[in-house]
């Protein structure tokens, strides 16, 4: 029950720092939007700062984190594809939940870059994930090489960062278009068909 309602706090500042923005959003409108107490909200959190830090790491954080821990050394492009849709998945799953469906690229773009210009440890995070998930990319790419799964004369660390870079309609973000998480696994799928070796 704890965890529950903690949560439900969770996900609706991250609803209301999306459509709001955090500057915008106060302690007040939170409650008034949970229909929950003062007091409740700060027996779970000691202040704004720490709520908008918690659900920004819970949801656009941690979600990364548990896709590239799935990852191995020796896994190849389809693992780190895999991966990746896991990802893609779970914040499809988080958009689910909230109420307010007009969330789109820009709204997420604007709550990541105040999250990492106002707290140093957020961005530290987040460029770890970044280095981390571009190794990995580079990894699969070797190791789908040696087993000839694709093409010898592929640029590594290139096509690297056009796999990491599928993203960016999601997490770095570019404009204000809507969310559409159908497109990532075609993308994937399509630069992966690119680079495959054909048979003769």
């Amino acid at each position: 029950m704890v965890e529950d309602r903690r949560e439900k706090i969770l996900l609706k500042a991250i609803e209301l720092y999306m459509i709001e923005g955090y500057a915008n959003v106060s302690i007040t409108d939170l409650q008034a939007a949970l229909n929950m107490g003062r007091g409740t909200l700060y027996y779970y959190f000691k202040d704004k700062e720490e709520l908008f830090q918690e659900a920004v790491s819970m949801y656009l954080i941690q979600p990364k984190q548990r896709a590239l821990n799935r990852v191995k050394d020796t896994d190849a492009i389809p693992e780190m594809i895999e991966a990746m849709l896991y990802y893609i998945n779970q914040l499809q799953e988080i958009y689910k939940q909230v109420e307010n469906k007009n969330i789109n690229i820009s709204n997420v773009v604007t709550v990541m870059y105040t999250a990492y210009s106002r707290f140093p440890e957020l961005h530290k995070k987040a460029r770890k994930l970044y280095e981390h998930e571009l190794s990995l990319w580079v990894q699969a790419i070797k190791n789908s090489m040696r087993a000839g799964a694709i093409r010898g004369d592929v640029p590594i660390e290139t096509t690297a960062l056009m796999f990491l870079h599928i993203k960016d309609g999601w997490d770095p973000g570019r404009t204000s278009v809507p969310i559409n998480f159908d497109i990532f696994p075609q993308q994937y799928n399509y630069l992966y068909e690119l680079i495959k070796k054909q048979n003769s």
